[in-house]
C-alpha cells in the first residue's frame, strides 16, 4: 500500500514538473506576444470567424490557443485571457464547445497522419463539426452577462 502511494505521489510530481516546463514558457511567450501586439493581430485575423458565433473579437485568442496547443497546456492561457478581456459567460461557453471537438487539431492530425489517415480530411472534418456545433450553440445561448470574474 505504501509503495503504491509513493509511486502515485512521485508520478504526480513528475507530471506537474512536465506541465510546468511547458506551461510557464507558454505564459511568458504569451506576455511577450501581447506586448508586441501580436495577440491583437491574431484576434483581428480571427474576428470574422468568432463574430459568426456572436462572440467578441477578444475571444479569438483563447480559441486559437486551444486549437493549436490543446486544452491541457492551453488552459492557463485561456483562463488568463478570459479574465483579462472580461469575456462573457456566453463567450466562454462557446470557446469550450468549439474546443471540445477541435482542441489540439494540429497535434492530433499529425499523429493520425503518421498512421495513414488523410490529414486534410481529418482537419477539415474536425473544424467543420466544431464550427457547426458552436454556431448552433451560439443561437441557443442567451448572452445575459457582460463579464465573468474567474
Amino acid at each position: 500500500m505504501a509503495e503504491a502511494l509513493r509511486e502515485a505521489v512521485v508520478g504526480s510530481l513528475n507530471s506537474l514538473k512536465q506541465i510546468a516546463i511547458i506551461v510557464i514558457p507558454l505564459m511568458i511567450a504569451m506576455e511577450i506576444l501581447k506586448d508586441l501586439g501580436f495577440l491583437d493581430r491574431i484576434a483581428d485575423w480571427l474576428s470574422p470567424i468568432v463574430r459568426i458565433f456572436g462572440m467578441k473579437k477578444e475571444s479569438a485568442f483563447p480559441l486559437a490557443i486551444g486549437i493549436i496547443i490543446g486544452l491541457s497546456y492551453g488552459a492557463g492561457i485561456i483562463f488568463k485571457a478570459a479574465k483579462e478581456y472580461q469575456l462573457s459567460r456566453k463567450d466562454l461557453y462557446l470557446i469550450t464547445y468549439f474546443l471540445v471537438s477541435a482542441h489540439a487539431v494540429f497535434e492530433d492530425t499529425a499523429i493520425f497522419a503518421a498512421l495513414g489517415v488523410s490529414a486534410s480530411l481529418l482537419l477539415l472534418t474536425r473544424l467543420s463539426v466544431a464550427a457547426i456545433f458552436t454556431f448552433l450553440a451560439s443561437k441557443a445561448i442567451k448572452d445575459t452577462e457582460k463579464g465573468v470574474n474567474l
